[in-house]
C-alpha cells in the first residue's frame, strides 16, 4: 500500500495550500489530485519525482512510509520539544501618554486601572525600573529646526522625589505638576524646579519642589522623522568654509 495520498494531503496542511494550489503547481486537474488523496490512484513517475524534488523529500520516503510534520517542517528528531523549552526574552511592557490621554493622566496618573488601559510600548529596558512613554505635543522643545516635534515619543525612567536634587541641571524630563504635564529641561535651585524649554521664545516655569507630583528622566527617545545628525562644530566649519568662499569672490 502506497502512503503516497496520505503524504501530499499533510504537505498541503503543512503548507497551507488549497488542492487547486497544489495542482497548479505541477500542472495537475484538481481532481487527478483529489484521486491521488484518496488513494483510487496513484501518480506518474514524472509526477512523483517532480513532488519529491520540490519539497525536498526522497521518493522512497514519499510512497513507503506515512510522514511526520516534523519531517516536513525539517525539524530534526532533538528539536520537537524545542518551541517548549525557549526561553524567550520578555521585553518590559511600557504605558505611553499620548495625546487624547495626557488631560486625563494628570488627575489620573496614581490610578492603577487607568495606566493599565493606556496604550503600551514593548522595549527591552531594565525590568527593575519603571518607565512611562510621553508623546510630545508641541514645539517647545525645538531649536534652530533642532529637538524634538510634535508626534516624538519620549521614554522616561520614574525619578523618586528624594533624588530630583541630584539630577544634572539641563536633564531631559516630563513632570506632572499643578494641573500641567511638562516636558522641558530640568535646573533644581534651592528649593524650586525650573522647567526650561528649548525654544527661545518660551520663558521659564518655576515651581516649589513640594508641588512636583511625579517626574520621569528621558532615557530613550524615538523620532517620528529621520532626525539630522550633524554636529554643531562641523555647522560652523561649514560656515566658515561658505564665508571664505564668499570672500574669495570678492577678491576677484
Amino acid at each position: 500500500m502506497s502512503f503516497f495520498g496520505k503524504n501530499i494531503k499533510k504537505i498541503r496542511g503543512v503548507k497551507s495550500l488549497s488542492q487547486q494550489a497544489f495542482a497548479e503547481l505541477f500542472d495537475l486537474k484538481r481532481g487527478t489530485l483529489g484521486a491521488y488523496e484518496e488513494g483510487r490512484s496513484e501518480p506518474k513517475i514524472e509526477t512523483l519525482i517532480k513532488i519529491a524534488n520540490h519539497f525536498s523529500i526522497a521518493i522512497d520516503d514519499l510512497l513507503t512510509s506515512e510522514l511526520t510534520v516534523n519531517q516536513l517542517l525539517k525539524f530534526k528528531g532533538d528539536f520537537t520539544t524545542y518551541t517548549k523549552d525557549l526561553k524567550r526574552e520578555q521585553f518590559v511592557e511600557i504605558p505611553c501618554i499620548t495625546d487624547t490621554t495626557s488631560s486625563d493622566y494628570i488627575t489620573l496618573h496614581t490610578k492603577e486601572d487607568f495606566i493599565k488601559e493606556l496604550p503600551i510600548l514593548q522595549l527591552p529596558v531594565n525590568p527593575t525600573k519603571e518607565f512611562r512613554g510621553y508623546t510630545v505635543s508641541n514645539l517647545e522643545m525645538t531649536s534652530h529646526d533642532k529637538g524634538f516635534y510634535p508626534k516624538d515619543i519620549v521614554i522616561g525612567e520614574k525619578v523618586p522625589k528624594t533624588v530630583i536634587k541630584k539630577l544634572n541641571n539641563g536633564t531631559l524630563v516630563f513632570v506632572v505638576v499643578g494641573d500641567k504635564l511638562i516636558f522641558r529641561r530640568l535646573y533644581v535651585t534651592n528649593n524650586n524646579v525650573v522647567l526650561r524649554a528649548d525654544h527661545k521664545n518660551i520663558e521659564d516655569s518655576v515651581y516649589p519642589l513640594a508641588e512636583i507630583k511625579e517626574i520621569w528622566r528621558v532615557r530613550y527617545v524615538f523620532f517620528k522623522r529621520i532626525p539630522e545628525f550633524g554636529s554643531d562644530v562641523e555647522d560652523k566649519l561649514l560656515s566658515i568654509e561658505k564665508e571664505l568662499l564668499r570672500m574669495k569672490e570678492k577678491l576677484r
